[in-house]
C-alpha cells in the first residue's frame, strides 16, 4: 500500500494543469524568438560592419574638406574658340569665416536645409521620415539630406542618385562630425555650395546678387540666397523664369517662422520687400549672354550642375560671334526704330539649312535692357502665336494627302461653325484663288478650308515631324490653329523652315559642337548624321518654290515682294497673330535659315494699323538675312536654287479650275505638281449649255427650229472643303438653265454663232476681232449682220455677206457684252451673244 505526497487534487485541477502547461510553451516559444532576435541583431552588426569597411575602404578623408585644390571653370566658346563664357571666372569663391556671416542667413539656411542641424550627429532619421511624408502624402518632392550631408555631397562626393553614394554620405557625414565642430561645419557649407551662375560660397553670392559683403545682407537678402542652393538654375533671378526666386523666399521665411527665428511682423515685411529687391547687375563679362546661358543650361541637364560648375569642361558651341554681333545689333536697330509700331522687343535665330547648326541666337533686343525684362531668353523660351507662319505646314499636309498648287478654293465668307467665320488680313475676299496664290499672298480662309480637309489632328501630326513640341494635343485646337491658334517657339520654328529649306529631310537646332574634359577627354562631338525624311522631298519643294514665287506673293504685298531679290532661292513666310500681339518672319536659302519675331513681352499689342506681314519682323528678318549672305561671298552671288527632285514636273492646267483641261476651258496657265499627282480629271467647272436665246432656258426644238439657240459658257465653282461639307456645295452666277424654254413658237430664224472669240474670254487691251456664221431658214437670204456692244443700240458695223468678221476697238477696261444679230429676208432675226473681259 502506497501513499502520495501530494495533496488531492483540488476541484477544477485539470483546467489549472492546462493553463501551466501553455505558460510553458509560451515561455519556451518567447525565449526561442529572444534567441532569433539576438542571433540576428549580432548578424545586422557584424553586416554593418562589414559594409562599413567595404563602403569606407576607398572613401575620401573628411581632411580633404580644408585642404583642396580651387576647382577648374567650365569654358564655353564660340565655333572660332573665341571665349563666350567663364562659368566661374577668379573670383569665384571667396571664403570668409562664420563671424562675417550674418546670423540672418544662418538662421535662414538652417530653417529650409536642416532644422535639426545642431541636434543631430550628421544624420536626421526625423527628416528622412519628414521627406517621406511629404513625397507619400503631399506629393512633394523633397530632400532628407542634413546640412553635413549636403557638404559630404558637394565637396568631397558627386550628386549622382545611387544607393551607395548615399551609404557613403552616410558614412562620411558620421566621420566629419567626430572631426568637425558644428560651427566649423556649418562655415564650411556656407564657403562650399554653389549659389547659381559663377557663385560658390555666400561671399561670391552675395556679391554677384546684391554687390555686398555678405555680412551686409539683410532679413529678405538672406533669405533669398538661404532658397537658392536647392536649385540654382531654376530659382536664381538671373534664370529663366527672373521672379522665380519670391515664391522660394516665401518658403524660407515661413520656415524661419516656425522654428522661431524670426515673428510673423518681420516675415510679412521681408514678403512685402521680395518684388521690390534690387539685384546687381549680372553677366557684364559674357558674350552672347542668352545664347551662352542656354547652353550652360543644357550641359547642366546632360553633365549635372556640379560638374558644369567644378568640372574645368572645354566647350565649343556652334555660334558665330561675328554673326551673333551683327544679328544682335540689327535687332536692337529695328526695335528703336519701330517705335510707332509700338514694338518692344524683338529676337532671331540664324541657323545652317543643312546641319540645324545655331550661328546666333538673340534672345531679347539686350540682355542688360532696363526698360523691358532683357534677360528674358524669347527665342528658347517665350511661347508665342506663330499667326500664318504655320500655313505652309498645313498645306504641306494636304500635298501630302494629294492636294496640289493648283487646287483652287473659294475665298469668300465662310461660317466654319461655333461662329467662327475668320477674315482676310484685309477684310477683302478673292473668289476663286489656286493655293499657289492663296499660300503667296497669305489669305486666310483658303487656308482654314485647307486645314477643314486635313483634319487637325494629321496638321500636329505634321508639325511634330517639323521639331514643334508645344503642339501636342490635337484636341485642343480647332481650325484657327493655322492662323495661329497655338503657341511656338522662335527656337523650334526657325528649325522647321530649316527643315522646309532642306527638303523635308530633318535637321535638329544644334548648338554645342564639342565638349572636352579637364584632361582634354573628348566627352561628345557633333557629328552630322543624315537626317530622316518627315515628307516627301518633291512636297517640300512645292512649298519653297510657292514660298519663293515673287509672283504669287504680288496681290497682298504688291511691290514689297522684292524683299525677295536675292540671287539665292529664298522661301519666305511672313505671320502676325490676330489680337496684333506678335509678327514673325522667317526664311530659308538651301544655306541659310533666319527667323525673327518683334512684339512685347507683356503682350501689349502692336499698332493695329501699322502691324502687317511688311512690318516689324519682315524688314529685320530682310536685313539680317542680306548680312548673312554678304559674310559669304559665295552664297550671296550664286543662283542658288532648291534642287528640283526628279520627281517634280509642269504641267498645264485650267487657269481657274486647276484640273486638267477640258473641251470649254478658256485659259491655261502652267504648275509644277509631283509627277504622280498631275490632274487627270477633266475640267468640270466651265459647261457650255444650248440656251434659247429669248429667255435664256434650255434650248427646245422649237426654239432650235426658230433659229433662237446658242450655245453659252457658264461657270460653276466648288472647292474641297465645300465639295465635303456644304450641302449644295457648287456655286455659280448666272447659273446654267435647269427648265427647257416653251415660249418659242418654232417657226424658223436665222441661226448666229459667235465662232471667235470664246465666252469669257479676256483681252489686256481693248481691241479685238469677232467672227461669226450665220444660216438661213430655206427660201430666205441674209440682207444685214450687224455688231453691237453692250447696251448700245448703234452697231459697231453691219455686212449683208459672208464672212462675218467685226474689228473692236477702243473698249473699255471691265466686263462687256458683245452681239451679233442677223436679219432674214422674210424679216426674221437671229442673234448670239458672249461676254469678254478687257483689262488684267
Amino acid at each position: 500500500m502506497s501513499y502520495s505526497l501530494l495533496p488531492p487534487p483540488p476541484r477544477g485541477s485539470s483546467r489549472l494543469l492546462s493553463r501551466r502547461r501553455a505558460s510553458r510553451r509560451k515561455v519556451k516559444i518567447l525565449g526561442a524568438l529572444v534567441t532569433a532576435l539576438f542571433l540576428f541583431f549580432i548578424v545586422s552588426i557584424l553586416g554593418a560592419v562589414i559594409a562599413f569597411g567595404f563602403f569606407a575602404r576607398d572613401l575620401p578623408s573628411p581632411g580633404k574638406l580644408t585642404d583642396r585644390t580651387v576647382d577648374q571653370s567650365t569654358k564655353i566658346f564660340d565655333r572660332h574658340h573665341v571665349l563666350l563664357y567663364d562659368v566661374y571666372g577668379e573670383q569665384n569663391r571667396t571664403l570668409v569665416t562664420l563671424d562675417k556671416i550674418p546670423k540672418t542667413l544662418k538662421d535662414a539656411t538652417i530653417a529650409i536645409e536642416d532644422k535639426n542641424f545642431y541636434k543631430h550627429r550628421g544624420f536626421d532619421v526625423a527628416g528622412y521620415l519628414r521627406s517621406f511624408k511629404e513625397i507619400i502624402v503631399d506629393h512633394k518632392l523633397t530632400g532628407g539630406s542634413t546640412i553635413t550631408q549636403q557638404l559630404v555631397k558637394k565637396a568631397l562626393l558627386s550628386d549622382e542618385r545611387t544607393v551607395t553614394r548615399k551609404i557613403k554620405e552616410f558614412i562620411l557625414a558620421t566621420q566629419i562630425e567626430r572631426r568637425y565642430s558644428k560651427d566649423e561645419i556649418l562655415q564650411l557649407y556656407l564657403n562650399e555650395i554653389p549659389y547659381g551662375g559663377t557663385a560658390w560660397g555666400v561671399e561670391a553670392a552675395s556679391d554677384q546678387y546684391f554687390g555686398k559683403h555678405a555680412s551686409e545682407l539683410n532679413l529678405t537678402e538672406s533669405a533669398i540666397l538661404a532658397g537658392l542652393p536647392q536649385l540654382p538654375s531654376a530659382y536664381s533671378p538671373f534664370g529663366p523664369d527672373p521672379k522665380a526666386y519670391i515664391n522660394r523666399s516665401k518658403e524660407v521665411l515661413r520656415r524661419m517662422r516656425e522654428d522661431n527665428y524670426i515673428d510673423a511682423d518681420q516675415e510679412k515685411k521681408a514678403i512685402e520687400e521680395l518684388p521690390k529687391v534690387k539685384f546687381a547687375k549680372f553677366g557684364q563679362g559674357i558674350k552672347a549672354p542668352h545664347f551662352s546661358l542656354f547652353v550652360k543650361k543644357l550641359l547642366e541637364e546632360k553633365y549635372g550642375e556640379q560638374r558644369v560648375l567644378e568640372g574645368g569642361l572645354q566647350v565649343t558651341t556652334t555660334l558665330d560671334l561675328k554673326t551673333q554681333n551683327m544679328a544682335q545689333k540689327v535687332v536692337r536697330d529695328t526695335v528703336k526704330a519701330q517705335k510707332n509700331l509700338f514694338v518692344g522687343n524683338g529676337a532671331a535665330v540664324v541657323q545652317e539649312t543643312k546641319t540645324g547648326q545655331v550661328l546666333a541666337l538673340v534672345g531679347s533686343k539686350d540682355y542688360f535692357a532696363k526698360d523691358i525684362q532683357g534677360n528674358y531668353d524669347v527665342a528658347t523660351q517665350g511661347l508665342r502665336q506663330p499667326g500664318s507662319a504655320l500655313k505652309p505646314f498645313n498645306y504641306l499636309t494636304g500635298f501630302e494627302k494629294g492636294f496640289t498648287p493648283a487646287t483652287m478654293f473659294i475665298d469668300e465668307r465662310t461660317n466654319f461653325g461655333g461662329g467662327y467665320t475668320p477674315v482676310n488680313y484685309d477684310g477683302r475676299f478673292r473668289g476663286p484663288i489656286s493655293v499657289r496664290n492663296a499660300l503667296g499672298s497669305s489669305y486666310n480662309i483658303p487656308a482654314v478650308k485647307m486645314l477643314g480637309v486635313n483634319g487637325v489632328e494629321d496638321f500636329v501630326k505634321t508639325l511634330q515631324d517639323f521639331g514643334i513640341t508645344t503642339l501636342n494635343n490635337p484636341s485642343q485646337y480647332g481650325l484657327s490653329l493655322t492662323l495661329g491658334g497655338g503657341a511656338v517657339r522662335l527656337y523650334e520654328l526657325t528649325n522647321a523652315y530649316s527643315i522646309l529649306g532642306n527638303l523635308g529631310k530633318s535637321v535638329s537646332p544644334t548648338v554645342i559642337l564639342k565638349v572636352a574634359d579637364s584632361e582634354g577627354n573628348v566627352l561628345e562631338e557633333y557629328k552630322n548624321h543624315e537626317g530622316r525624311q518627315v515628307v516627301a522631298p518633291e512636297h517640300a519643294y512645292l512649298v519653297d518654290h510657292i514660298l519663293s514665287d515673287k509672283t504669287a506673293k504680288f496681290s497682298a504685298f504688291g511691290s514689297y515682294a522684292n524683299f525677295l531679290n536675292f540671287k539665292p532661292n529664298i522661301a519666305v513666310k511672313t505671320g502676325t497673330s490676330d489680337n496684333k500681339v506678335d509678327n514673325w518672319a522667317f526664311g530659308t536659302t538651301t544655306s541659310y535659315t533666319v527667323g525673327t519675331w518683334v512684339g512685347n513681352n507683356d503682350n501689349s499689342p502692336l499698332n493695329p494699323r501699322l502691324a502687317s506681314g511688311i512690318t516689324g519682323a519682315s524688314p529685320m528678318w530682310h536685313d539680317i538675312m542680306a548680312k548673312v549672305l554678304d559674310s559669304n561671298p559665295l552664297k550671296r552671288n550664286t543662283t542658288e536654287t532648291f534642287t528640283r527632285p526628279a520627281g517634280v514636273v509642269t504641267a498645264k492646267v485650267d487657269a481657274l479650275s486647276g484640273m486638267k483641261p477640258g473641251p470649254y476651258t478658256t485659259q491655261t496657265r502652267s504648275e509644277v505638281f509631283t509627277k504622280w499627282q498631275v490632274p487627270t480629271q477633266e475640267d468640270d467647272m466651265h459647261l457650255k449649255i444650248r440656251i434659247c436665246k429669248p429667255s435664256g432656258l434650255l434650248a427646245s426644238p422649237a426654239c432650235e427650229a426658230a433659229g433662237q439657240a446658242q450655245n453659252k459658257l457658264y461657270t460653276v465653282l466648288y472647292d474641297p472643303y465645300t465639295k465635303l461639307f456644304k450641302p449644295g456645295y457648287k456655286k455659280c452666277s448666272p447659273c446654267p438653265p435647269t427648265k427647257v424654254d416653251t415660249s418659242v413658237d418654232g417657226s424658223e430664224r436665222p441661226t448666229v454663232e459667235i465662232t471667235s472669240p470664246a465666252d469669257g474670254s479676256n483681252f489686256l487691251l481693248g481691241s479685238f476681232d469677232v467672227t461669226a456664221t450665220v444660216t438661213t431658214p430655206a427660201g430666205t437670204t441674209i440682207i444685214d449682220v450687224r455688231a453691237y456692244l453692250d447696251d448700245d443700240p448703234s452697231p459697231i458695223a453691219s455686212y449683208s455677206s459672208d464672212p462675218y468678221s467685226f474689228h473692236y476697238s477702243g473698249v473699255s477696261n471691265g466686263n462687256h457684252t458683245v452681239k451679233i444679230v442677223a436679219f432674214a429676208s422674210d424679216g426674221t432675226t437671229g442673234e448670239d451673244l458672249i461676254d469678254v473681259d478687257i483689262g488684267p
